[in-house]
């Protein structure tokens, strides 16, 4: 099976994070590392909206937070 050509079709994407998250371990981590790196490599970018709290201390004590893009309300991610 081909991979699809993800730099034409890719311009970004804002995931709204914190929807019903209440915590984060390495897996959701590696899942939005291997998002942003896959969004980037195609030309695109990857914003995190609305974290809760505690998944937002997660990101920020791995660092992620300095990688990804992440927004408190849902409305900045998607103008910004």
């Amino acid at each position: 099976m081909a991979k699809p050509d993800l730099k034409a079709r890719t311009l970004g994407a804002t995931l709204q994070a914190g929807v019903g998250v209440t915590f984060m371990d390495s897996s959701g981590i590696n899942l939005f590392i291997a998002a942003h790196r896959a969004t980037t490599e195609a030309g695109g970018w990857l914003r995190l909206a609305a974290p809760t709290a505690s998944v937002m201390r997660t990101l920020q004590i791995v660092g992620v937070d300095t990688v990804i893009d992440c927004h408190a309300p849902l409305r900045q991610a998607l103008t910004n």
